[in-house]
């Protein structure tokens, strides 16, 4: 099988625009946490423009707990919200909000809301959401490896003809999973092909907890879903590979006759913080909830064959604390791109930042 990649040359010049994109230095907080504390966030959504160019972005509030203890140890994901900017990115203003109850799904309470995804379609909108749900259970053979106050994480959809709407329309399970491997999905974003065809793309996580991998799945479910296609790394990125973003290249410059689409991911080392040696290098490690960026491609619309930039080390990291950079989204307007992503602070918090970056400056650097 032919390998199908980029060579040196092109490959740097997607390294200069990916980190043009996620600039470190130029990004600005567009929605703080609750709290400027450790374990305070907002984030792990994606944002959106209108027709008359309003931008709304999607996200939840992360308060202070600890997954490994059950809901008792804090307030974890309480609340999905929907802020709306009317001055291009300037400002934001919520319009829309979830508390946990509100997305009960079938006698199953939600114990910490996860990652979102809006995108508009035919009819109106369609918002998903991932939730950790109790009564869902562990398949048989495991049910002793559900930790006390925990539940199974699970992919729900609600539609309606606009955002406003959408508080009030009925959350519908969208995609779950009962195999041990896989049984945790989480964390959705939803790629439309240049056929305008809708993956929804998410992270799933074994019974065990153990590690953060990426899965596919058809919007209209018409298949069973692909868990495979993207392997963790073999170094910083060793534990967790969570996929948060497909954006094509712009077909201008270097890249006019070529198609190839950037993969935005997130990579950590371990799943908990380990303690490094005092006498050798010390660096930014990634783990879970702290992790660290990364970035990819595939050309010609083969995601099978999915070449790695971050090989060695993490593409994006922080200036600030731990170095967490992630949950990074690609939005694609007319003037130019708007990335957003959680920046991890000094105080340990996570706000949801943003940088955009104009046409000419895309040209430019891929020139």
């Amino acid at each position: 099988m032919t390998t199908l990649s980029l060579n040196q040359d092109l490959t740097a010049k997607l390294t200069k625009f990916g980190q043009a994109l996620v600039n470190q230095e130029q990004a600005r907080v567009i929605v703080p946490p609750q709290q400027n504390s450790t374990g305070f966030w907002f984030g792990g959504g994606n944002m959106i423009e209108s027709v008359n160019r309003d931008l709304y972005v999607v996200g939840r509030y992360r308060n202070f707990g600890d997954s490994r203890t059950g809901i008792g140890s804090g307030e974890r994901g309480l609340e999905l919200a929907i802020f709306k900017s009317e001055d291009q990115g300037e400002t934001f203003n919520k319009v829309a909000s979830w508390s946990k109850s509100d997305l009960d799904v079938e006698g199953c309470p939600v114990l910490s809301i996860e990652g979102s995804a809006i995108r508009w379609t035919d009819d109106g909108v369609e918002l998903y959401v991932s939730t950790e749900k109790d009564n869902v259970g562990y398949p048989a053979g495991f049910e002793d490896y559900l930790k006390p106050g925990t539940g199974v994480w699970t992919i729900d959809r609600l539609q309606a003809k606009n955002i406003e709407a959408l508080p009030g329309s009925p959350v519908k399970p969208f995609c779950s999973n009962n195999e041990p491997n896989h049984l945790h999905l989480k964390d959705p974003f939803v790629y439309e092909g240049q056929e305008d065809d809708a993956i929804v793309f998410f992270c799933t996580h074994p019974f065990s907890w153990s590690s953060s991998n990426t899965g596919f799945i058809d919007s209209n479910l018409q298949d069973d879903g692909v868990f495979g296609f993207f392997p963790r790394g073999e170094s910083w990125d060793v534990a967790m590979t969570r996929g948060t973003c497909l954006v094509d290249v712009p077909m201008v410059g270097a890249f006019e006759e070529i198609d190839a689409t950037l993969v935005f991911y997130d990579g950590g080392e371990c799943v908990r913080d380990l303690e490094q040696h005092k006498t050798a290098v010390t660096r930014p490690r990634g783990y879970s909830c702290e992790e660290l960026g990364g970035l990819a491609y595939f050309v010609e619309g083969d995601i099978s064959q999915i070449n790695r930039i971050s090989k060695y080390a993490p593409l994006f990291v922080s200036p600030h604390g731990t170095g967490c950079s992630r949950y990074v989204d690609i939005l694609t307007t007319g003037e130019g791109l708007y990335a957003t992503w959680q920046q991890g602070q000094a105080d340990g918090s996570q706000p949801l930042v943003m940088n955009f970056l104009s046409n000419s400056e895309i040209e430019n650097i891929l020139s």
